[in-house]
């Protein structure tokens, strides 16, 4: 086993030993939650160990980087996900790889999407990311949209050809009345998420919490966790 593969293995089993006991502190299942590591600023090889170690989904924010390591590791058995901003000139290389995108906060972006997703004969998941934070403009300072635009947006990617409506998604908001209260962010989450499954219930997937406030997402009933530093370590910066 090289020296990479002990450190992810180690460090996979340690974050392995926090979902668990958050599961248990929050009496759920822990097959009700699912690991997604993010390897943004990492390599492929990293990519492969991941795969090699039995993680099934990983996460990329940036095109550019995701699109040759989706490439290189296409004979692997893995679930990418999109969780960046993502802008429309990037939808279609995007489509390419990514079996869900967690960042969908407009319509012109679900326009975009299911274009290229009918001309690529694909079916692609898709997140709402909702912006706890956001102003009076209506978004995040992250992107995502305000709650109160959820039913209109989920509506629109219910309809979409190509597109297929799997819930929630939110990052723990730095500014607003939420900031520096994970839990209750999450816990709000919780909340449109059960106003979203009355008009459409297989929208059951709520995306939140990262290597800093997993415990608080899992408490709360997060069904994904997006982790990258506790797994992979402090990302080398890019150039």
């Amino acid at each position: 086993m090289t020296d990479r593969k002990t450190e992810l293995a180690a460090n996979l089993a340690k974050v392995e030993e926090r979902i668990t006991a958050a599961c248990v502190a929050a009496g759920r299942k822990r097959e009700e939650v699912t690991l997604i590591v993010v390897t943004k600023t990492h390599p492929a090889s990293d990519v492969r160990i991941l795969s090699e170690l039995g993680v099934r989904h990983v996460a990329e924010n940036r095109d550019q980087e995701a699109a040759p390591k989706a490439a290189d590791c296409a004979d692997l058995p893995l679930k990418w996900h999109f969780v960046g901003q993502l802008q429309t000139n990037k939808v279609r290389s995007v489509v390419g790889y990514a079996d869900v995108v967690q960042s969908v906060d407009r319509a012109r972006l679900v326009t975009a999407l299911s274009k290229e997703a009918v001309r690529a004969r694909r079916e692609v998941g898709c997140l709402l990311q909702v912006a706890l934070d956001a102003g009076a403009n209506g978004r995040g300072d992250r992107g995502g949209v305000a709650p109160g635009g959820i039913e209109e947006l989920a509506d629109l990617v219910a309809d979409a050809p190509g597109l297929r409506l799997d819930g929630l998604m939110t990052v723990a908001p730095l500014t607003g009345e939420y900031a520096g209260r994970e839990q209750a962010a999450f816990e709000r989450l919780m909340d449109l998420s059960t106003d979203l499954r009355r008009a459409h219930p297989a929208a059951t997937m709520v995306s939140a919490g990262m290597s800093a406030d997993l415990e608080q997402a899992v408490a709360a009933g997060a069904t994904h966790v997006r982790i990258g530093t506790a797994v992979l370590g402090v990302r080398p910066r890019l150039g």
